[in-house]
């Protein structure tokens, strides 16, 4: 489903002016990633998608429908969300949190718990965990409850609000990588908030950059923003201008290493396809 936000404004009763003048097209299957610092804007505009939020100028659309005339609360059935802290309900079981929306939508208990296993495996839960409660998970476990849960209706859009953003760097990682996995399988329109430029950069086939205001810097796919910053704003956020996403090859006992500009490594080249390369120069 392809979302378009057209002048989107919304200043809130304190004044604040969270989003003006905010233009952007959202396609579909594809991960849209807005990414900048705190106060810019960004949830407030994921929010804006399932009514969360209303914009007190512009508008909406997804595929072309105003969704001012939709009811809000069938709006946000439809709709998968994922937030930061997986939002889970305590008293809840594992399976009976996954199963909340179906439920909720007239979907038969039974018929909602079973397609609830079906997605623990589709997100890595050991079928064991069906029974325990939020308390009873790490962090990392009750973050793929929250994914599981968001998309248990088969929704065509998945919202994602700093999913990851209060787990280890370990976990982080690793569900990073499950999220990447689980979109060529499901092939969702996405939309990801984050304040990590390195998540965005992964996980964005359209990053959005945004200033105070939900201003847009740039927007582009992560090459097209690494290879060519739109102003002093985005090299600085992206780190270019301090050399952060230079790297080099470097000789090692063990073969060709990709070393960042602070003498990191950063990963190992397979040399039988890197023959000619500089070994001291530039990466290409």
């Amino acid at each position: 489903m392809v979302i378009v936000f057209d002048g989107v404004s919304k200043q809130f009763p304190d004044g604040t002016r969270a989003v003006d003048g905010f233009s952007l097209t959202l396609p579909a299957h594809r991960t849209t990633v807005f990414v900048g610092s705190s106060g810019c804007g960004k949830t407030t505009l994921l929010r804006m998608i399932n009514r969360m939020v209303d914009p007190t100028a512009g508008r909406v659309t997804i595929d072309g429908d105003d969704i001012a005339a939709r009811n809000p609360v069938e709006l946000r059935r439809g709709i998968g969300y994922v937030m930061q802290n997986s939002g889970l309900l305590p008293h809840y079981t594992v399976l009976e949190n996954i199963a909340t929306v179906p439920v909720l939508r007239g979907v038969r208990r039974a018929e909602a718990h079973g397609r609830a296993r079906e997605l623990m495996a589709t997100v890595g839960l050991d079928a064991s965990l069906a029974r325990r409660y939020p308390s009873q998970l790490s962090g990392g476990q009750q973050q793929r409850v929250g994914v599981a849960r968001g998309l248990a209706a088969d929704p065509n859009i998945l919202l994602m609000d700093e999913p990851f953003g209060a787990v280890d760097p370990l976990v982080r990682a690793e569900l990073q990588q499950e999220l990447l996995r689980l979109q060529r399988e499901v092939d969702k329109t996405i939309v990801f908030v984050t304040h990590d430029i390195d998540e965005a950069f992964l996980l964005g086939d359209q990053v959005v950059i945004l200033e105070r205001g939900a201003q847009i810097a740039q927007v582009g796919t992560p090459s097209q923003i690494m290879e060519n910053p739109a102003s002093d704003f985005v090299a600085s956020f992206i780190g270019a201008d301090r050399g952060k996403r230079s790297l080099r090859l470097k000789q090692t006992p063990h073969g060709t290493a990709v070393v960042d500009a602070q003498g990191r490594t950063q990963g190992m080249l397979d040399d039988t396809a890197t023959d000619s390369a500089p070994r001291d120069g530039t990466a290409p």
